[in-house]
């Protein structure tokens, strides 16, 4: 219904496709403008980093288009329209996930994917067929941990009403900070990314096999095609939080 909505005014979507692409190719606008005055940001090279950018904008982009609507949980709550959800005979989550669905989202999963066919014309790596399966592979676990954050995040605003916002600290939060090499942040905060909340699956360690980079944690190798696994273990704590808040949820005031 939504599609069709949006799809009745082309030339709008059209504009807001092309804004929505604009708007977050300026973040890679801005680095491409840190490497007109340095040669490596944290020793990895300019089609190296959009290689990051690329692969998390990717698979952020799909979470997003898919699931990002879930940040209305709250709203919701608030308002007592979650009650009307209830009473429908279709799954809760897919309710929300499909409610005002925003198809000018394609405009980042577009704006992703372009930088990655880029990045990969220009990478200099010996690429083996692990390695070329291992880019689908990290796009779409990537995808599916963002989700499980957006339904994570979804089920406690079931709690805490006006949490969207720490919702959105961890999911495009998240994709900004996979967009840069993990050797110019911290050691403490790659270990939080690794283990507490485990971003560093959607690109981070994957990709540092790719580009044959050293993990700069000295996991074991194995690791870094753990993502589909730590995808899997993501979505049930997601699902299992997201029914518990549902059950917990009292209607209006809850």
């Amino acid at each position: 219904m939504w599609v069709r909505s949006t799809m009745a005014y082309r030339v709008s979507f059209v504009m807001m496709t092309v804004g929505n692409f604009a708007a977050t190719a300026l973040d890679f606008v801005a680095i491409a403008f840190m490497f007109s005055h340095i040669d490596a940001l944290g020793g990895f090279t300019l089609p190296e980093v959009a290689f990051l950018y690329g692969t998390t904008s990717t698979s952020f982009g799909l979470a997003d288009l898919v699931l990002g609507n879930l940040d209305r949980v709250g709203r919701r709550v608030r308002d007592g329209t979650m009650d009307t959800l209830l009473t429908r005979p279709a799954p809760v989550l897919a309710q929300v996930a499909a409610d005002q669905f925003a198809l000018r989202r394609l405009g980042r999963v577009t704006q992703g994917g372009l930088l990655l066919g880029w990045s990969l014309a220009r990478l200099d790596v010996a690429w083996t067929p692990v390695t070329v399966l291992l880019v689908p592979v990290m796009l779409v676990s990537g995808a599916v941990i963002f989700g499980a954050l957006f339904v994570a995040g979804a089920a406690f605003q079931f709690r805490a009403v006006d949490a969207a916002e720490v919702q959105n600290a961890f999911t495009y939060g998240g994709t900004t900070l996979l967009q840069y090499p993990p050797s110019v942040f911290a050691r403490d905060l790659v270990r939080g990314v690794t283990f507490v909340v485990p971003l560093a699956f959607v690109n981070w360690l994957p990709a540092l096999r790719v580009l044959g980079r050293d993990d700069p944690l000295g996991l074991p190798g194995w690791v870094d095609f753990a993502s589909p696994l730590v995808a899997l273990v993501c979505w049930v704590i997601a699902g299992l939080a997201w029914r518990v808040g549902l059950r917990g949820y009292r209607s209006t005031g809850s």
